[in-house]
C-alpha cells in the first residue's frame, strides 16, 4: 500500500472559494477515478490556509493508472481550468509514502 500525501497552501482571500470550487466541481470526479480519500482536511493550527489530503493506492502503478484516467477526464480538466482562473494556489507539495509492515493502514 502506498499513500499520496498532498498539501496545498492557498491565498487567504481565496481559501473558501477554492474549497467550494473543489467540492462542487473536483471532488466527485476525483473520487470516481481515485476512490475515496483516506482523509481530506484543512489546517487549524500551524501554517494556515492549507488543504491536506491523502489518497491510498495498491501500488505506484495503480496510482499512475488512476491519476492518468483522472487527468484524461474532461470534467476534471474543466475543474482544473476553473481552479487556475481562481488563482488560489500559492504552493503545492506531494509525497508518496509507503506503509510500514506494522501500520494499521
Amino acid at each position: 500500500m502506498i499513500f499520496d500525501l498532498r498539501i496545498y497552501t492557498l491565498h487567504n482571500n481565496k481559501f473558501a472559494a477554492w474549497l467550494k470550487l473543489y467540492e462542487e466541481h473536483g471532488h466527485a470526479v476525483q473520487v470516481k477515478h481515485c476512490g475515496e480519500p483516506v482523509f481530506y482536511a484543512t489546517t487549524e493550527v500551524g501554517e494556515l490556509n492549507q488543504v491536506v489530503h491523502v489518497w491510498k493506492y495498491a501500488t505506484q502503478a495503480d496510482r499512475e493508472t488512476r491519476r492518468d484516467a483522472l487527468m484524461a477526464d474532461p470534467a476534471f480538466q474543466a475543474y482544473l481550468q476553473k481552479s487556475r482562473e481562481l488563482g488560489a494556489h500559492q504552493r503545492q507539495e506531494c509525497r508518496i509514502l509507503k506503509s510500514t509492515a506494522f501500520s494499521p493502514l
